[in-house]
């Protein structure tokens, strides 16, 4: 043995010499520094735990005093394997590992992942109307949660507390309704192929209805806090400018594109779910900067409840309706009765599905197990997520499992303007633009 410890030993990188940084004035490292090595150029290594930084985001800054000259991102730190796993599971198990990616919002991870499933087996014109309109629902209740993350946790990293506290205690508000329709907070897989899993439970809507009333007071807050407030806007205005040019040659969609005052959003350019039937407005700003991509989220989530107000107004029409295809070859057995331990189908329904007749209970046991064929093929339906154009591109070799699920996460391709939007600046402001883009790395990672 020997005194050496293998796991904390000193060693170059290929970056230069290493410095630790206590806590000094920057001016006295850099001075430190000009006279040590005869100039101020600086690499700092910020992450991948950086109380600053969205998530497990590594960023690589090389630094002329305090402007930033490179900017580059390090990701992979929160790989799961998610898309490789989908490979081993069948078509409906894997709702249940691809809604864990993008976790700020699961609903359009299954939306989009559950809609190309639909597609290659042909059923699109056959999902029950009111799957799609709680599809809807939940989606845009799923959009206002991850906007209030964004402006929380962007206001918490810029100092602004009681934006990060206001916007925690409006998502509880969001998650208490996924809890009450699906029964989990969050990782829900709730979207399945055919439909939905259950119907709304009783008193449902009435939740829904309190809850567009009471944000319908509680979003002014947001915009008295920070819209005129010189100081949030001093931080935002200007910094992390990237324009519609850009945006176009880096594939940047969502709140980002938005902000350059180009009005595309899939919703109404390329309509799912049914989405053409609902009056709302593109929200656009024009100032290509984090202050307008702040606006844009702001205001989306007031189109947001505008559309759940229709889907409830819908949802109240079509009460009994079913939730699920009809085709037993494909829909899932779920309803709400659940045994007396509390999990589990109920006796009641164990005796149903026992006592139709044999076929019935080894087609039940066959469709849990093994799963439904899908035809060999591959499709790719985009939805438009919170932070822009999410897309799964399924693939079928004709079997029970996908062949390939590969997803086009909008936090990944976004992440690639961070060196355009931080190169120039100042240090300080490179949490800013990362902030406005709002990446999450479980999508990035997956």
């Amino acid at each position: 043995m020997t005194d050496q410890d293998l796991y904390s030993g000193s060693s170059d990188t290929s970056e230069g010499r290493v410095f630790t940084v206590t806590g000094q004035d920057w001016d006295q490292i850099a001075d430190g520094l000009a006279e040590e090595e005869g100039q101020e150029r600086i690499v700092v290594n910020m992450g991948p735990q950086h109380p600053s930084t969205h998530g497990v985001l590594r960023l690589i800054l090389e630094l002329d005093g305090e402007t930033v000259t490179e900017a580059r991102a390090g990701i992979g730190y929160l790989h799961t394997g998610i898309e490789k796993n989908m490979e081993y599971r069948t078509w409906t198990q894997g709702v249940t590992f691809c809604t864990r990616m993008d976790y700020l919002s699961p609903f359009f991870n299954e939306a989009t992942y559950v809609l190309g499933v639909e597609r290659l087996l042909d059923i699109e014109d056959r999902i029950p109307e009111k799957a799609s309109v709680m599809r809807v629902l939940l989606m845009e209740i799923n959009r206002i949660s991850s906007h209030l993350v964004a402006i929380a946790t962007g206001g918490m990293e810029l100092g602004a507390l009681t934006v990060m506290t206001i916007g925690f205690r409006e998502r509880e508000l969001c998650l208490d309704l996924f809890e009450l329709i699906t029964g989990l907070r969050m990782n829900h897989a709730f979207f399945r192929p055919g439909g939905v899993a259950q119907d709304l439970p009783p008193g449902a809507l009435d939740e829904i209805r309190g809850f567009v009333a009471l944000m319908k007071k509680r979003l002014p807050e947001y915009a008295a806090f920070c819209n005129a407030n010189p100081i949030f806007k001093g931080r935002l205005e200007g910094i992390g400018h990237l324009d519609l040019e850009g945006c176009l040659a880096l594939g940047i969609t969502g709140p980002v594109l938005r902000s350059t005052g180009y009005p595309w959003d899939l919703r109404k350019t390329q309509p799912y779910c049914g989405y053409e039937t609902y009056d709302f407005d593109v929200q656009t700003w024009d100032t290509s900067d984090s202050y307008g991509r702040f606006r844009v989220r702001l205001n989306e989530m007031w189109e947001s409840l505008r559309i759940i107000e229709q889907a409830a107004d819908r949802l109240a029409d079509l009460d009994g309706a079913p939730v699920m295809i009809d085709d037993k070859k494909i829909g899932w057995p779920s309803q709400l009765a659940i045994g007396s331990d509390g999990m589990g189908n109920s006796l009641d329904h164990i005796r149903h599905i026992m006592g139709e007749s044999m076929e019935a209970l080894i087609h039940h046991f066959k469709l849990v197990t093994e799963g439904f064929r899908v035809p060999a093929g591959q499709a790719y339906v985009p939805v438009e997520s919170p932070r822009g154009e999410l897309g799964a591109h399924v693939v079928s070799d004709g079997g029970t499992r996908p062949f390939r699920a590969h997803f086009r996460d909008p936090s990944f391709t976004n992440l690639q303007a961070t060196s355009v939007m931080a190169e120039g600046g100042m240090v300080a402001d490179v949490i800013v633009a990362i902030a406005s883009i709002d990446p999450v790395m479980g999508g990035v990672d997956r």
